[in-house]
C-alpha cells in the first residue's frame, strides 16, 4: 500500500474540509457546504469532539481519504456509530484506501463495542451500494430520510413557540 490509515487530527481539518467539498461536488450538491476548518477544529478537535475521523495518508504526508463519524443512541440496539462521510479524492479511487477507512471505522466500532453501525448512500450511488452489500451491510431501501435545515428549523420555532 501506498498510503496508510490513522486517526485524524487538528493538522488534517484542511485536507478534511477539501475532501468534504468535493464529496459535495460529487452528491451534486456543490454549494451546500456551509462549515469552516474553525469549525472543524472546534467541533472535532476539542475538549468533548462531537466526532472522530480516520484518514489515508500517503507516504508523503498528502491526504488522500477520510472517514468521519460520531457515537448515536438507538433505542432498538443501544450505542452506536454513525458513518457521516466516507470519501476517497477522486485521482487515488479504486487503491483500497475506501476499504481500508471503512474498515478502521468498522474496527473502531467493534473493539469499542458499538451494537450497529450506520449511514446514508444516495440510491444513485452503485458502485457505493454494491461495495456496502458486498461486505455485507443491508441497504434499507424502504427508508427515507428526513432532514430539517437550519432556515426551516427556525421558521418552524418562530411558528410554534
Amino acid at each position: 500500500m501506498s498510503f496508510t490509515i490513522r486517526q485524524g487530527n487538528k493538522n488534517d481539518v484542511k485536507a478534511i474540509l477539501d475532501l468534504i467539498v468535493e464529496l459535495a461536488v460529487f452528491e451534486k450538491e456543490p454549494n451546500a457546504v456551509e462549515i469552516s476548518t474553525k469549525d472543524l477544529i472546534r467541533d472535532g478537535f476539542s475538549e468533548n469532539p462531537k466526532f472522530k475521523t480516520f484518514v489515508a495518508e500517503e507516504t508523503d504526508g498528502t491526504i488522500i481519504g477520510m472517514a468521519l463519524f460520531y457515537e448515536r443512541y438507538s433505542t432498538w440496539k443501544g450505542k452506536a456509530l454513525h458513518l457521516e462521510d466516507l470519501m476517497v479524492t477522486e485521482s487515488k479511487r479504486g487503491i483500497g484506501a475506501g476499504k481500508e477507512l471503512y474498515g478502521a471505522v468498522l474496527k473502531y466500532a467493534y473493539d469499542n463495542n458499538y451494537n450497529r453501525v450506520a449511514w446514508e448512500v444516495l440510491d444513485w450511488n452503485t458502485n457505493a451500494i454494491n461495495f456496502y452489500e458486498n461486505t455485507g451491510a443491508k441497504v434499507l431501501r424502504d427508508w427515507d430520510v428526513a432532514q430539517m435545515d437550519k432556515q426551516n428549523l427556525e421558521k418552524f420555532i418562530n411558528e410554534n413557540f
